[in-house]
């Protein structure tokens, strides 16, 4: 099976957009878990409109999915990383030990 042609431009495009995509999900379900309306609501948006670019790139060539999939991991990896260090999880601390 042969590679069908790939411009250097428009799978630098999905793989960029497909990587926004991500993190906008990332955030979008962290609004949703905060329960912040807007906010959801806007990442929502902002979802919705960036996935189109790469959809309709790797709809006519199979090829760019390669470029999408590698750009959703590095997405959804930046973004959960960034989201950490934005609002970290509120982890319990460890008892201390009292002394008798």
């Amino acid at each position: 099976m042969e590679l069908p042609p790939i411009d250097p431009f428009v799978a630098a495009g999905v793989f960029l957009s497909t990587a926004a995509t991500d993190a906008v999900y990332v955030f979008f379900n962290a609004a949703v878990s905060a329960r912040r309306r807007v906010a959801a609501a806007s990442w929502s948006s902002a979802w919705y409109m960036l996935s189109a670019f790469a959809v309709i790139s790797y709809t006519s060539n199979w090829a760019y999915v390669l470029f999408a999939a590698a750009g959703a991991w590095i997405g959804g990896f930046v973004s959960v990383t960034a989201l950490d260090h934005v609002m970290p999880l509120k982890r319990d601390e460890p008892q201390k030990a009292q002394r008798p």
